[in-house]
């Protein structure tokens, strides 16, 4: 399980003048769920690559500052060292899956065939993935032939018996329906639950309110806050930077309702709850 220390982060892209990121300091705890969000070319897609070393070791350019996954030195290891402790998935599932499988079961082996894991403890890591993430009933599926939200959760479990002590998902419901997006979800939350630590980026800012432990907010390569979602979006001026709040926490601050500490609800329960306590008190 992997603890993440991020140093005065800087990187910047061949023939381009801008920072893509700029200056990042943080620190992620093990078991850490953290939702990342900004507008378009916020730099949230060019931190994952830097958290996964496709930067510097891929994308080559002007890079500064250090990443250190579990105390592993990013810039100064090999990339097949890195995927070891962390991994990725992408917006599209269809991209992850081999092509080479005709079986959902199959298709989770591909990665520890290659790395030569004995076969009774992949037959154990698959089973672990499968019913981690609720897909058990796909096994004999064609991964191809599954739906959005089906797909990106073979994804996700082929990453997942590879044991990687982080995960890093970029935009992984993006193309998925409200069904879709709640499997992706719920299986995440429960990945974190169990101790593994998720850095996930993405636009569905109800869902992220929802889920996350901490949500960081960057825009022009830079961390406008990072906080829990319940401090994030009670920030004001976050239109300036590009950021529209969850819809519950918008109606709530057009009705002037806050809880307690005077910040404003950011899930559908929370809502809830602060309206009715807004009406008793009428």
């Amino acid at each position: 399980m992997s603890k993440v220390v991020v140093n005065n982060l800087k990187y910047r892209y061949p023939l381009t003048e801008n920072l893509a990121i700029n200056g990042l300091t943080f620190e992620i705890e093990q078991g850490e769920l953290i939702g990342i969000i900004g507008r378009n070319g916020a730099g949230k897609s060019t931190l994952c690559a830097a958290l996964t070393g496709l930067v510097p070791h891929f994308f080559k350019g002007a890079y500064g500052g250090s990443v250190h996954i579990d105390g592993i030195n990013v810039k100064e290891s090999k990339l097949s060292y890195i995927s070891r402790e962390v991994g990725i998935v992408f917006q599209n599932p269809f991209t992850q899956m081999t092509g080479a499988k005709e079986t959902v079961k199959e298709e989770l082996a591909f990665g520890l065939e290659n790395l030569g894991v004995p076969k009774l403890e992949m037959l154990r890591r698959i089973e672990d993935a499968l019913n981690l993430l609720e897909i058990d009933h796909l096994r004999d599926k064609n991964p191809l032939e599954l739906s959005g939200g089906q797909m990106q959760r073979v994804a996700i479990a082929s990453i997942l018996v590879m044991h990687p002590g982080l995960l890093v998902l970029d935009e992984p419901t993006s193309q998925l329906d409200p069904q879709g997006t709640a499997e992706v979800f719920r299986a995440i939350k429960k990945l974190s639950n169990q101790g593994m630590t998720i850095i996930m980026v993405e636009h569905k800012i109800e869902e992220i309110a929802e889920y996350a432990d901490r949500v960081m907010f960057l825009d022009n390569g830079k961390i406008v806050a990072f906080d829990t979602p319940t401090n994030v979006f009670s920030m004001n001026h976050l239109e300036e930077h590009g950021l529209r709040p969850p819809v519950f926490t918008r109606v709530c601050k057009g009705l002037g309702i806050r809880d307690l500490s005077g910040l404003y609800p950011v899930t559908l329960s929370e809502a809830v709850n602060e309206v009715q306590k807004f009406n008793e008190s009428d």
